[in-house]
């Protein structure tokens, strides 16, 4: 396993990102990682290797680069404070469709590299993220083959920029993983988005974690579950197995 800094060029500045990769000669399919709304953390590279340790080249860019420098965040001690005083202006920085247009960047970059095996990529994001790497897969749905949310929140609202809006332009599978604790995609919001997904004939499946809060996929975070984590790991190497190899 190897691990890398880059920086790759975007509309509005240069993203910071970090290239994850499995042990061997490769090539490999390669895999892009929305982080959550803590940033780049010692827990977000964690989780990035993880899913390269399955024998995928993995970027996971810094989506924060329009706000500048920070952290790295402790998720236990934000989660402490003051949670909107500290993240809320690093989320203000990006939303859905800014990452959607970052994601055009992160494609040719990763089309520069020779480890990268073919053009069909996977995307998978974690909170925040969730609804990015939904959103990159309806933006470039000729390379994006498959897409998973884990504890995604706002997936289905009345901002232009929510992700359910887009589910006509997806054509790759989508897994999506719910916490029945998670404040930010109650059921009705559930609801709303399968709606949208199934009138659009999107392939996909949405699975509950009975007992599980928003988060429960993340090392780092209070929440963590170990035994539930597993679980989500298995269905995102199934998931890419399918439709990236």
């Amino acid at each position: 396993m190897s691990q890398e800094q880059v920086d790759i060029k975007v509309k509005d500045g240069l993203c910071q990102a970090w290239v994850f990769t499995p042990d061997g000669p490769g090539p490999w399919p390669s895999v892009i990682f929305y982080m959550d709304a803590f940033g780049i953390r010692p827990g977000m590279k964690q989780m990035a290797q993880h899913v390269a340790d399955q024998g995928y080249v993995v970027l996971l860019p810094d989506l924060f680069y329009r706000y500048g420098a920070y952290g790295p965040l402790d998720p236990k001690e934000v989660l402490q404070g003051d949670f909107q005083a500290i993240v809320g202006p690093l989320m203000g920085s990006t939303d859905n469709h800014k990452a959607g247009e970052d994601t055009a960047a992160f494609l040719a970059y990763l089309d520069s590299r020779p480890d990268v095996a073919g053009k069909k990529v996977g995307t998978v994001g974690f909170c925040m993220g969730g609804g990015m790497a939904l959103t990159a897969a309806a933006f470039y749905s000729e390379r994006i083959a498959a897409a998973a949310i884990f504890h995604g929140g706002n997936l289905a609202t009345d901002l232009s920029i929510s992700p359910h809006l887009q589910a006509t332009r997806i054509k790759g599978e989508v897994y999506i993983a719910v916490a029945d604790n998670d404040g930010s995609y109650p059921p009705e919001m559930a609801k709303r988005f399968d709606a949208a997904m199934e009138a659009a004939g999107v392939n996909y499946r949405s699975e509950l974690y009975a007992g599980k809060a928003h988060g429960w996929m993340k090392p780092d975070m209070p929440v963590y579950d170990a035994e539930a984590a597993d679980r989500g790991w298995a269905k995102l190497s199934e998931l890419y197995a399918r439709n990236l190899r």
